[in-house]
């Protein structure tokens, strides 16, 4: 499986449906909350092309979005396919 990573802050929605869609997947991730390390979200911005927004999602080395990217490619039935190795 790849690796995920997710950029989040502690009180964004956003962030906590599309930890929650994971680990309901079961699906571990890495995350990079840019409220307790602020220096990371100038990693963030650079790896999402400019977007500023949490949560932003990387599976392997492609850059999904947010939580709305996430949950679309579920509901498409793609998210398994690209979280396989």
């Amino acid at each position: 499986m790849k690796p995920v990573e997710i950029y989040t802050s502690p009180l964004c929605g956003f962030c906590i449906a599309a930890k929650r869609l994971l680990s309901k997947k079961g699906i571990s991730y890495a995350e990079i909350d840019v409220w307790e390390e602020p220096q990371r979200k100038a990693e963030m911005i650079q790896r999402a092309n400019g977007a500023r927004t949490v949560p932003q999602i990387f599976i392997g080395d492609t850059h999904v979005g947010g939580c709305d990217e996430l949950l679309a490619l579920e509901r498409a039935g793609k998210l398994d396919a690209m979280l396989a190795a």
